[in-house]
């Protein structure tokens, strides 16, 4: 029973940090997985592993430690849609990229978004000129939303793509 609850523990703390290092590296790095993202999270996953289970690699040891993921995950979750303080410190909130056709500077530089970024969402959302921008925001699971100011505009929301190397392996 001992080695179930090193299990449980184990996987807890590295969850917490997973969450932790997740939030400090940004939600940027999530939206937009190339293949050296991929990589790392196949790396940290096989790095992990043993952190989690330690010597019990049993195959109750790895259901033990999925369940205990799973069940952070869930309290995660509920803590923060339940939790206005956890909810400010865990999530951030969605940022001003372009108001009325003047660009944030600031923002883009401070959220590490590249020019080319910006426009690809503009071209994906149909506008053409940063003074057709209503409103671009930068959302908290990293897309960009824009809103232009010409009506006959379809209003869109930019999803980032899946990197092409990983386009068939939902299908």
């Amino acid at each position: 029973m001992y080695s179930y609850l090193d299990v449980i523990i184990r996987s807890v703390i590295v969850y917490l940090f997973m969450v932790i290092a997740l939030r400090i590296f940004g939600k940027k790095e999530l939206s937009q997985l190339n293949t050296a993202d991929i990589i790392l999270i196949l790396l940290i996953s096989n790095s992990v592993q043993n952190a989690m289970v330690g010597n019990n690699t049993s195959l109750w040891g790895g259901i033990t430690a999925a369940v205990a993921l799973f069940i952070m995950n869930w309290v995660f979750k509920k803590t923060i849609k339940n939790s206005k303080f956890f909810k400010n410190l865990l999530q951030d909130q969605p940022q001003i990229l372009v108001h009325d056709g003047k660009i944030e500077f600031k923002t883009l530089a401070r959220l590490d978004i590249s020019s080319e970024e910006l426009q690809e969402a503009m071209r994906e959302h149909g506008v053409e000129f940063y003074k057709d921008i209503k409103l671009a925001m930068f959302e908290i699971d990293g897309n960009i939303s824009i809103i232009s100011g010409n009506e006959i505009l379809k209003q869109t929301h930019h999803k980032r793509k899946i990197h092409k190397t990983l386009g068939n392996l939902g299908n």
